[in-house]
């Protein structure tokens, strides 16, 4: 994993502190006409599969096979390469449970199907109720008076994070949050969202879906209408510069122009992949 703690990031690591001073955002609009047909034949198929569930295979495929140094975290310093490489996607369940989370484990080597599958299950869930007693208990800042809220916040996450010892009783460690997270606001109506990078969450990005629209764009001198998805990105500056968000870039760019791969378990480049599927 030394391939990870390049001069540079050693230099920002000491520099910044934990994402409230080196936060950068990018923004891309992505042309998923392709993507949109793929989805549509997905759904005539009887499959239930949407925007968010496609765009959380692109994005783990991206990082794994187009920029796998940006999937590591900053521990007292140093950085740390994560052996394996999981999505965090928010989920509403509305009720009192509100969002839970979606962990998507090994991502990058998941057909966008089964990707679907379990955000969708993971919801089930949430909305059963089956989730709760688990949330409960991972955020039980909210039952402990305002005064100590903050010290037991920065003792939990110095123990977990800082010091990469999981507590299992709370499901809290520094993998807790994934690699990165997912999110959608297009539902909202909204089209940009800088989101913020939650310190205990060691994550380096979140990458946030804004409101699919129909746009004219011009293809081969002419004017015509495609479907544009706006992505905006937020980062984690002692990790992520213009170089590994131009190659993120690219591969977002070149996974939506193939869905159909995108709901195929990508054998051939798991073989040389750092972050290789787990039982």
């Amino acid at each position: 994993m030394d391939r990870f703690n390049t001069p540079w990031r050693v230099t920002s690591a000491a520099i910044y502190t934990t994402p409230t001073d080196s936060r950068v955002y990018g923004t891309l609009d992505i042309d998923v006409t392709d993507a949109r047909r793929f989805l549509d034949a997905k759904r005539e198929a009887g499959e239930k599969i949407t925007m968010v569930h496609l765009a959380t295979a692109v994005l783990a495929r991206a990082v794994a096979f187009d920029v796998p140094e940006m999937n590591c975290f900053i521990r007292r310093g140093a950085v740390v390469g994560r052996e394996r490489l999981d999505v965090m996607v928010p989920v509403s369940v509305g009720g009192d449970a509100g969002v839970t989370a979606a962990i998507i484990r090994d991502a990058h080597a998941k057909p966008v199907s089964d990707i679907a599958k379990e955000i969708r299950d993971k919801a089930s869930r949430g909305r059963a109720g089956d989730e709760v007693k688990v949330a409960q208990n991972k955020y039980l800042l909210n039952r402990i008076p305002w005064p100590l809220r903050r010290p037991i916040f920065l003792f939990l996450k110095w123990i977990t994070v800082d010091m990469g010892i999981e507590i299992k009783a709370l499901g809290l460690s520094a993998h807790s949050f994934g690699s990165f997270v997912v999110s959608d606001i297009g539902s909202f109506g909204l089209n940009t969202g800088m989101t913020a990078l939650m310190p205990a969450a060691k994550v380096p990005a979140v990458i946030v879906l804004g409101k699919m629209e129909e746009k004219p764009v011009v293809r081969d001198g002419e004017i015509v209408i495609r479907s544009i998805l706006p992505l905006t990105g937020t980062f984690d500056h002692r990790i992520v510069d213009g170089m590994q968000i131009g190659k993120l870039a690219r591969g977002i760019k070149r996974n939506f122009r193939k869905p159909n791969w995108l709901d195929e378990k990508p054998e051939k480049e798991l073989e040389n992949c750092l972050f290789q599927p787990r039982d």
